[in-house]
């Protein structure tokens, strides 16, 4: 009662997933069964719709996830004509071929629609319905562009690339049910042949040895895979003759009673093939680590090889002065005088910080008082003289003008600045950014200046007036007018010509 619980449980429980399973093969068979049948009498009943749906999947595939592109109708069309042309010779009319094509692609896309699949769910006991579609639309800028879908992958993939049951597994569960039915004799051949397999994973480990030894980076691959099918297998295997050794020693035990008879006599000799196997399987699991150490060294001393230098310059100038071409040298030498951006790091360093040995003693760290070298100035330190300097200067000069003539525009102080300071006066930034500071204020009163600085500027040219220059301009006070609609332009050339907005300075008083 208790296996027929579980096997009904098994079917209520399993048969969803199955359907599920199933739902994507649904379209190929339905897309098989009427797609030409009706269509224009049977004229063209001579296509295969299977191999016409494989073809545009592979096509999707190829364009969405190699190219990473959707395709346009237009696009599967010319596809879809060359394959009907070098299949089935298709020869009609080219009306009568692209209508054939329209034909074709609806029904693969099912007119836009889902493929519908009915099933039954006994755990809710109702029918449900599964949707499945193989292509997939979407617009972009008025244009229809077509994909597949993950169902139409899974599909095309699965009718290849089904997943490989070992044989050695499928030897195990054979010999596990000729044990349970007393087929010792069967059993027996069985092993042997579970024996064969193990004997072909010991030839395919030679293989992949002698492909190493010619190619390593190929051989490197199919030491990977070799690797991942041994391990795939070993931990189930090792359950699965834990298990058979358990049935031959009930089997024993059953038997004792019939000592020397042929029964116990066949359990014997299927014993001592299995402990062969086990032992076989061991020594291949030996060979597989032994394999893997042979091609981490191989692959290793592949890659020193390939890290070795192996350009001569003297063949290389030996070649040039064969072909009369001087201006190759450039290719030699340009290198030489480039920044090296890329950093080395020598293989065999490694091995030399391993074989180092360390001081594990512990050392206080010894604090060095450095001596401060008090004259020593620093970079900002001489922008900032720099600045001073030049900013007194150009203020020195606005003030003497004003004292001169009372008033004075930006041109003319312009003008002043080249005649005292040369024409590189308006290459230097320290011009206009003197100029920038100088537009903070509108109005500025000397004497106000002497007791309080508003702005950086006024610091600056209160450090650098002398006595006499304060006692001269102390009374007085200028405004500043700003005349946006004119831009002034300064320069010595047409691209280094540098804009200002106009401005008017006038004494007041």
């Amino acid at each position: 009662m208790a296996e027929k619980y579980i096997m009904i449980h098994d079917i209520l429980s399993e048969h969803k997933d199955r359907m599920l399973n199933l739902k994507k093969y649904y379209p190929f068979f339905v897309l098989c069964d009427t797609t030409f049948s009706q269509y224009k009498e049977g004229k063209y009943s001579n296509l295969d719709m299977g191999y016409i749906t494989m073809a545009t999947l592979r096509f999707l595939i190829n364009e969405n996830n190699f190219h990473e592109s959707e395709i346009t109708y237009e696009q599967y069309e010319a596809f879809l004509l060359e394959v009907l042309h070098r299949e089935f010779d298709l020869s009609e009319s080219e009306e009568e071929e692209k209508e054939l094509c329209g034909y074709i692609f609806d029904k693969i896309k099912n007119d836009g629609k889902a493929f519908t699949f009915p099933y039954f769910d006994p755990e809710e006991k109702k029918k449900k319905t599964s949707r499945v579609k193989l292509i997939d639309s979407r617009i972009v800028d008025g244009v229809v562009l077509y994909h597949v879908t993950t169902d139409g992958i899974e599909f095309y993939l699965d009718t290849k690339e089904i997943k490989e049951e070992s044989n050695i597994s499928v030897q195990q569960l054979l010999l596990e049910k000729m044990i349970q039915s007393e087929n010792f004799a069967g059993g027996i051949e069985v092993v042997k042949r579970i024996n064969n397999e193990v004997g072909k994973l010991s030839l395919k480990k030679k293989e992949v040895l002698e492909l190493l030894g010619y190619d390593v980076f190929a051989g490197a691959k199919a030491s990977e895979e070799y690797m991942d099918t041994v391990a795939q297998w070993f931990e189930e295997e090792s359950k699965l003759f834990e298990k058979n050794r358990a049935l031959i020693d009930k089997a024993y035990a059953k038997a004792n009673s019939q000592s020397g008879s042929v029964v116990w006599k066949e359990i014997h000799k299927l014993d001592t093939e299995l402990k062969k196997t086990i032992i076989r399987h061991g020594e291949l699991i030996r060979e597989t680590i032994e394999l893997q150490n042979i091609a981490d060294e191989m692959i290793g001393r592949a890659k020193l090889r390939k890290l070795r230098p192996v350009f001569q310059f003297r063949d290389a100038l030996n070649k040039i002065m064969k072909k009369d071409q001087a201006d190759q040298l450039g290719m030699l030498v340009a290198p030489l005088f480039m920044p090296k951006l890329t950093k080395t790091f020598a293989v065999e360093s490694i091995d030399r910080m391993l074989e180092s040995k360390g001081d594990n003693a512990d050392y206080g760290e010894k604090i060095e008082k450095k001596q401060v070298d008090e004259d020593y100035v620093y970079e900002d330190e001489v922008e900032e003289q720099r600045i001073t300097a030049n900013f007194g200067r150009l203020f020195e000069e606005l003030l003497e003008q004003l004292w001169k003539h009372g008033k004075t525009t930006l041109p003319e102080l312009m003008a002043i600045y080249e005649i005292k300071f040369g024409k590189e006066i308006y290459r230097n930034g320290d011009v206009y950014s003197f100029l920038v500071h100088l537009a903070q204020k509108n109005r500025y009163e000397l004497r106000q200046m002497q007791d309080k600085q508003d702005t950086f500027l006024e610091g600056i040219v209160m450090n650098r007036l002398s006595v006499e220059k304060k006692d001269k301009y102390g009374n007085m006070v200028f405004e500043i007018f700003f005349d946006v609609g004119n831009i002034l332009r300064f320069g010595e050339k047409q691209d280094e010509t540098f804009c200002i907005t106009d401005m008017r300075f006038e004494t007041v008083g």
